[in-house]
């Protein structure tokens, strides 16, 4: 399949999110956490009018390079001449995010296995494991109201997103947001191994619960555990995994 470069039509920073953002596609495959083509991952493109970099629909996710990407207003208009339709459900999704959370520099939802089966448990996130601190630091929860294409939808995702960093769409899967596309991968990866432990804690003996009071502050022990850099400290590392599996991401 041929894409044209949009390389020199698009502005270096646009670039340079397009190539993050294909990175995050192809680390998304890689890890396990895609499902086919349904589900997507945005990142907002600077500036007032909250226009999104998404997904083109009918492509598998370690198939995504920059140029392939779909830029979009906030009336599902694409932006640029793409053969690719958009997702309807993640349109829905993103653009209520990216309308109200000036900081969300990158959206991503995910429907894995493990994801999904915590999202269909009662008790939600348990604090169980210390990847589950992190996440019940910033969680929010939203009901399941079928595939979510209703424009109605957008305004309860808002609501019940709020400022939370992570959320658990109920019998659906997982979303995270982050000021930065490493950002919003690095809290899916904790969030994703968060589901994982618990499925298989589950299927052993009694539970024990990590104390409450761990909970607090976990804002300065993320930025101490990483010298101070954040998500970017590992996000060098996972783009030299994306060289080694297929440096087209960047094309």
């Amino acid at each position: 399949m041929h894409i044209a470069s949009l390389k020199e039509v698009v502005s270096a920073e646009e670039w340079q999110l397009r190539c993050d953002l294909a990175a995050c596609y192809r680390l998304v495959a890689a890890f396990g956490w895609s499902d086919l083509v349904f589900t997507h991952i945005s990142a907002r493109i600077p500036g007032p009018e909250h226009h999104f970099l998404i997904n083109p629909y009918g492509l598998m996710f370690d198939e995504i390079t920059a140029s392939s990407l779909v830029k979009v207003d906030q009336h599902c208009n694409k932006l640029h001449e793409t053969p690719f339709p958009l997702n309807p459900a993640g349109f829905v999704i993103h653009s209520a995010i990216h309308a109200v959370r000036e900081d969300a520099g990158c959206v991503l939802h995910t429907h894995s296995r493990a994801g999904v089966a915590v999202s269909a448990q009662k008790c939600g996130v348990l604090p169980i494991s210390q990847q589950s601190t992190f996440v019940l630091s910033s969680l929010a929860y939203h009901e399941y109201e079928g595939v979510a294409i209703r424009d109605d939808e957008k305004a309860r995702l808002q609501a019940d997103l709020g400022d939370a960093k992570y959320m658990m769409l109920r019998n659906h899967g997982l979303l995270t947001v982050g000021k930065t596309v490493p950002e919003a991968f690095l809290n899916m990866y904790t969030f994703e191994n968060t589901c994982r432990i618990q499925i298989d804690a589950q299927a052993g003996g009694e539970l024990v619960h990590v104390d409450p009071a761990i909970l607090q502050g976990l804002a300065q022990v993320t930025k101490t555990v990483t010298v101070g850099q954040g998500a970017a400290l590992a996000w060098p590392a996972l783009l030299r995994k994306c060289e080694r599996l297929d440096p087209g991401y960047r094309t």
